[in-house]
């Protein structure tokens, strides 16, 4: 493991995670980067500023959101695990908070950035909706246009958020060029912005993008594992021994984990989809099957071919099926603060009908992968050890898909 002071004094002043992250991005974009970086590093130190997300993030959002022990999900590990084995698991239940994940957090705090930066209209980009649902409730209690770029075969797969997001107001545009996922969305909602550079702010969704926003996301996403350490504190007296995320650009780990990073005596394991195998080809594990390169604006690990280009992702979780990783966890993994494991569709998918039938919450398909290798870890773990799994969206976006795989009409 690399020696720094502290793993969360990053990025540095060119937006750098070690050999990651950056800004790497048309000309034209250049100011509008500059100036958000220099608006976010005035607005993020002003008191009234917090005051105001603060209040949204409990009265609007619903924060905090509560830390739940599975006790159900604990006895069936200890039943496979034997007499001594099984930590306690709990949730953190961010898929509890308004719109049913923590993409809130972080549209809440950039719109409220970008209204003090005099911007009209938003744009964003979504894979599994969330993120898209997100944006556009926050610009409909805003009174804001809002555009959202999707790709066309989440558009078909989400057909539930896509509702949502155009009874919220939205317009959605969907993507066909390329794979038509998560990427190809982001590569159209870049070039809006090119084209609307006066008026148009951009809110990226996921912990990645050109800097500033891996740091901006983070920063608004971290209320999760602020939240989780205190309540922590609370009902157990100490933190827990491991912390557990899933993984696709990365939003909701970095913003679990990044408050726990200086705590030594903490495990932090990301997860991300295995696909069909990471053997097979099919899959969006950057991280164990890529290698860094550069996409969306920044320097990260990339699924790509020997020429370079860019490999389709491929994951049951829209949410997933993304083919690079945010540069903090690029970075955290090569220093090896943080262990990155994987997980398949099958695997996500028990994961997902387990948890439904002994907690009696069905998760999203995102944080069903976390939860197949939370599974394995508890069960490696001691009795009186704590497992702590970010909950970071429901499953009432993936029943479709899930009946689906399971061959079940609804």
């Amino acid at each position: 493991m690399s020696n720094v002071n502290s793993w969360r004094s990053g990025p540095d002043a060119d937006g750098r995670f070690g050999l990651f992250g950056g800004r790497f991005v048309a000309e034209t974009l250049m100011p509008l980067i500059l100036q958000l970086e220099r608006d976010y590093e005035k607005t993020k130190g002003d008191p009234s500023f917090k005051a105001e997300l603060d209040d949204f993030l409990k009265n609007y959002v619903g924060r905090p959101s509560p830390l739940y022990y599975a006790e159900r999900l604990t006895d069936h590990v200890r039943e496979k695990a034997g007499a001594t084995k099984g930590a306690k698991i709990y949730l953190k239940r961010d898929e509890l908070n308004h719109t049913g994940a923590h993409k809130i957090n972080n549209c809440m705090g950039q719109i409220l950035l970008a209204r003090r930066m005099g911007k009209t209209r938003i744009i964003a980009e979504t894979g599994a909706g969330q993120h898209g649902v997100a944006t556009a409730t926050v610009c409909a209690r805003f009174g804001m246009p809002c555009i959202i770029y999707m790709g066309a075969v989440d558009v078909e797969r989400q057909k539930p958020n896509v509702f949502r997001m155009k009874l919220l107001g939205a317009e959605v545009r969907p993507v066909t060029s390329g794979a038509t996922t998560l990427k190809d969305a982001m590569n159209e909602a870049l070039r809006d912005w090119v084209s609307n550079v006066d008026d148009t702010f951009y809110i990226i969704g996921t912990a990645a993008g050109p800097h500033p926003y891996p740091a901006m996301v983070r920063d608004f996403q971290s209320v999760i594992g602020h939240e989780a350490k205190a309540q922590m504190q609370e009902r157990e007296g100490r933190l827990p021994d491991v912390i557990m995320a899933c993984i696709g650009g990365g939003s909701n780990a970095i913003g679990l984990f990044h408050p726990f990073l200086d705590d030594k005596e903490v495990e932090i394991i990301g997860v991300e989809a295995a696909g069909h195998g990471v053997d097979s080809g099919q899959h969006a594990a950057s991280l164990t099957g890529g290698r860094p390169g550069v996409l969306h604006g920044n320097r990260t690990y990339l699924l790509q071919d020997d020429d370079g280009q860019i490999i389709d992702a491929h994951s049951i979780s829209a949410g997933l099926d993304y083919p690079g990783i945010g540069p903090e966890h690029a970075f955290l993994h090569d220093s090896g603060r943080v262990t990155y494991l994987s997980a398949t569709d099958e695997e996500a998918l028990e994961a997902f009908q387990l948890c439904s039938r002994l907690e009696g919450i069905i998760p999203a398909l995102e944080p069903a992968h976390a939860l197949a290798r939370a599974i394995d870890r508890a069960a490696e773990m001691e009795r009186d050890q704590i497992l702590l799994l970010n909950m970071c969206g429901r499953g009432d976006k993936d029943i479709f898909t899930v009946a689906d795989h399971l061959g079940v009409e609804i």
